[in-house]
Formats: structure tokens, C-alpha cells, sequence
């Protein structure tokens, strides 16, 4: 049986030099965990519930360094919801969104701007990655999936319903676009819903508002995925 002798003596008897490195060698450990817990949770700040949270709060998110930190699927989603609870604002909500927006400073837009631009070019890459890595025999089959889903995707977002369209009409309308050419552009400017029109323009997008914040490594596979898909939608 231990005795307070015993412990005693272990103590006085023990290797301070190395009670001291395992004291140490424990506590850089609890630094290390400290510093990750403050790095995952003190410093990112978590979206706001979207339908919970007043307008400005979650307007604010969307110019916030930390929504580009997001998953590209919870962006995504986001912004979805937002676009859901945008079209059933009430005069009061509109108006604080316009004052929000109209309050924000210089930095605070240029944020939203590229957390916008992060997703788009994000949504790119990720298609381009993959596409990239496929066969060529199962290529042509990728561009259309991703098209018709991020068609599907904008369409919702903007309109807050399915047209109801096939994937085939959905695929038959957009070669239909591509083959009218430069008259395409000029509707750009015009109103209406997403339909075949919303994907080419996000497509366009690409060279003149997210090229540059692309890698060397992402603009190479994008711009040849954005080639195989306009080649394929507008010349086959």
C-alpha cells in the first residue's frame, strides 16, 4: 500500500530537470489547443440564421471576410435563402436593406463584391477540376449535367420556382441562344426570368469580373471547360 512516505520520497527523489520538459512539453500542447479553439471560433465569425436574423445583419455577412470562408455549398445556400426571404420583404425590411446597403463603406463593398465574385469563380473552378479530370468519352455528358443544374440553381435563386422544364428542353433552348450569336448580348440588358440566357451571361461573366481573381492553375482549366462548353452548346 502507498504512503504519504512513499510519495515523498518519489518526489524528492524524482528528475526535476525532467518533470520540468513534461511540464513544459503539457503546456505548449495546451497553448497549441487554446490557439486552435480561438483561431476556429473567437475569429470566424458563423452565418446568421437567414429568416431569424434582421436584414442588416444578414446583409452585413454577405461583406464580411468570413463568408468567403464558407464551403462553396453553403454559400451557395446563403444566398438562395436570402434571395427566398429578399422577395418577401415587408416596406420595412426594404427600406433598411436600402439604408443598409446605402451606408456601407468603400472596403465593406469591395467585399461584397468579391465574396459575389469568390462564389462565381469558385463554382467554375470546381466544375473545371472535375471536368478536367474525367475521360474524354464522358466529358460532353459533364457539361451538360452542369449546366442544367446551375441553370436550375439561378433560376430558383432568382425566380423562386422550377419552370418545370426537362433537362433535354432546358439543353435544347440553350444551343437554341448560342446559335443566334451576338444577339444574344443584347438582351443581356433587358429584364425578364433565367432561363437559357442566365447560364451563357454567368458564363461571360467570367472574362470580364472573375478571371482575375483566379489562379494561374484555375484560369488555365477554366478557360478550356468554358471552351469545350460553348463549342458544345454552340456549334454542335
Amino acid at each position: 500500500m502507498t504512503t504519504i512516505a512513499d510519495i515523498r520520497w518519489r518526489l524528492e527523489t524524482m528528475d526535476h530537470g525532467r518533470l520540468a520538459r513534461s511540464a513544459l512539453a503539457v503546456l505548449a500542447a495546451l497553448l497549441v489547443v487554446a490557439a486552435a479553439w480561438w483561431w476556429m471560433f473567437a475569429r470566424f465569425r458563423p452565418p446568421p440564421s437567414i429568416f431569424d436574423t434582421p436584414v442588416d445583419g444578414v446583409l452585413g455577412y454577405l461583406a464580411v471576410k468570413d463568408f468567403s470562408k464558407l464551403p462553396l455549398e453553403e454559400r451557395i445556400r446563403f444566398m438562395r435563402e436570402f434571395a427566398d426571404r429578399f422577395r418577401g420583404f415587408d416596406p420595412g425590411e426594404s427600406a433598411a436593406a436600402a439604408a443598409f446597403l446605402a451606408g456601407l463603406s468603400q472596403p465593406a463593398r469591395d467585399q461584397l463584391r468579391e465574396n459575389v465574385k469568390g462564389v462565381m469563380k469558385d463554382a467554375l473552378a470546381e466544375g473545371a477540376s472535375e471536368y478536367m479530370n474525367l475521360p474524354p468519352a464522358e466529358r460532353g455528358a459533364f457539361i451538360d449535367g452542369w449546366l442544367v443544374k446551375w441553370q436550375r440553381t439561378l433560376e430558383g435563386a432568382v425566380n423562386g420556382r422550377d419552370s418545370g422544364k426537362s433537362d433535354s428542353e432546358r439543353l435544347a433552348e440553350m444551343k437554341r441562344e448560342g446559335e443566334r450569336g451576338e444577339r444574344r448580348r443584347e438582351r443581356f440588358a433587358g429584364g425578364g426570368e433565367v432561363t437559357d440566357r442566365g447560364v451563357t451571361r454567368f458564363l461571360d461573366l467570367w472574362e470580364g469580373e472573375v478571371q482575375g481573381s483566379s489562379t494561374p492553375r484555375e484560369q488555365g482549366q477554366i478557360t478550356r471547360f468554358l471552351d469545350d462548353i460553348r463549342t458544345r452548346m454552340f456549334t454542335q
